[in-house]
C-alpha cells in the first residue's frame, strides 16, 4: 500500500494487536487473472494466520499455485473535517489504521487438525460469554459433514505492513483540534481514533 514514512508502523506487536482486535479480514488473491476477495474471520497464532472458507468458494483453489496472497485488516477509522483545524488551508481527509499481511497459504487436510482449528476459533470468540458455546455434544456425523464443507488453511506471515494515518503530518494545534472534535463525537470508533492520535508522535518535519 502507499505508505508515507510518517504514517508507517513497523512494530510487529502493535500490528498484531490490530489484527487480534479486528480479526474479520479480507483475503485477496488472483483467480483466472482477476482479483478475488473473501471476507473471513482469522486467528493469529504466533506468526501465522489461520482461517477457513466454504469449499464451494473457488478462491482456495488458487492456493495450489503457491502464489502469495494479501490479507487486509482495518482498525479504527473516521472522517476528519477541516473545521477541526486551526490552519485555514486544509481539505477533508480520512484517518485510519490498516494492516496488510502477505504470505503463501497452506491447506490443512488432516481432519483432526481442521477440527482443532475450528474449536480454537469458536473458543476465541466465545471467550467473553457467560455461557460459552462449544461443539461438544454435536453428533460426530454432523461435525464431519460441516468440516467437509469448508477448507481450512494457514498463512505463515512473510511480510507485514502497517499504516496509522493519524494526522502526523499536521501541526500540533491542528492535531489537538481533531482529537478534541473526535472526543465529542457520539461514534464509539471516533473515541478510539482520538485515543490513538493522542498516543502518536507527530512528524517532526510537519
Amino acid at each position: 500500500m502507499y505508505l508515507p514514512p510518517y504514517f508507517a508502523e513497523d512494530d510487529r506487536e502493535i500490528l498484531y494487536s490490530v489484527i487480534r482486535d479486528n480479526n474479520f479480514g479480507v483475503l485477496v488473491t488472483t483467480v483466472d487473472g482477476a482479483p478475488l476477495a473473501s471476507h473471513l474471520p482469522f486467528l493469529l497464532e504466533g506468526d501465522t494466520l489461520v482461517a477457513h472458507m466454504a469449499r464451494a468458494n473457488p478462491q482456495w483453489e488458487a492456493f495450489e499455485s503457491g502464489a502469495e496472497v494479501l490479507c487486509i485488516f482495518h482498525g479504527p477509522h473516521g472522517y476528519i473535517s477541516p473545521n477541526w483545524y486551526v490552519s485555514k488551508k486544509a481539505v477533508p481527509t480520512w484517518n485510519y489504521v490498516a494492516v496488510h499481511v502477505y504470505g503463501t497459504p497452506r491447506i490443512i487436510d488432516d481432519p483432526a487438525a481442521a477440527l482443532a482449528m475450528q474449536e480454537r476459533l469458536v473458543a476465541a470468540h466465545e471467550a467473553g460469554s457467560t455461557t460459552p458455546w462449544s461443539m461438544d455434544g454435536l453428533p460426530d456425523a454432523y461435525i464431519e459433514g460441516q468440516l467437509r464443507a469448508i477448507v481450512n488453511f494457514e498463512i505463515p506471515i512473510a511480510r507485514i505492513e502497517g499504516k496509522f494515518k493519524l494526522n502526523q503530518n499536521r501541526k500540533p494545534e491542528d492535531r489537538a483540534g481533531v482529537i478534541a472534535a473526535l472526543r465529542e463525537s457520539p461514534r464509539a470508533g471516533d473515541q478510539v481514533l482520538a485515543d490513538l492520535m493522542a498516543g502518536r508522535e507527530p512528524d517532526p518535519s510537519a
